[in-house]
């Protein structure tokens, strides 16, 4: 059986939530009706998320038989990384790289270091990526082979 360092559900479920909102039209209300299916979604867990998202500014939600959701900023504004910290907390890959004092074995760690770079090298890559680059399509680019064009 293979072990991976995973993301939560929570987490996958919030990007998706906010990814789809980007991509609709800027006056747009996403209803709670329309959201889980759309998604295919858990709607009892999606509106909690949601509700996070809220709370925490990143949606702006409207009551009513009209309501529901839609972006609380403009999608080139919120990163990858703000939508994650808002639903779990600070991400970080081992305790010791926030709390060094909780290992037992700190002062004789060699891999201390190590998890600290993926941790920043990561943290840059999500940091970086904006719910709106997610929103659109990727834009086709060449694929560069590695190989030099000869006329015969």
């Amino acid at each position: 059986m293979q072990h991976v360092l995973q993301i939560s559900r929570k987490i996958d479920y919030a990007l998706r939530a906010m990814i789809h909102l980007a991509g609709l039209p800027a006056d747009r209300i996403a209803s709670l009706q329309d959201l889980p299916s759309t998604l295919h979604l858990p709607r009892e867990f999606l509106a909690k998320i949601l509700k996070v998202l809220a709370g925490r500014g990143l949606v702006r939600s409207a009551r009513g038989a009209h309501g529901g959701y839609q972006l609380a900023r403009p999608a080139q504004d919120i990163s990858f990384l703000e939508v994650i910290e808002a639903v779990e907390g600070p991400v970080q890959l081992n305790v010791c790289l926030d709390h060094k004092e909780r290992c037992d074995v700190s002062s004789s760690c060699t891999m201390y270091h190590v998890w600290k770079v993926g941790q920043d090298r990561m943290l840059e890559v999500y940091r970086r990526t904006t719910i709106a680059e997610l929103a659109s399509p990727p834009e086709p680019r060449p694929v560069a082979l590695g190989f030099s064009a000869r006329s015969g």
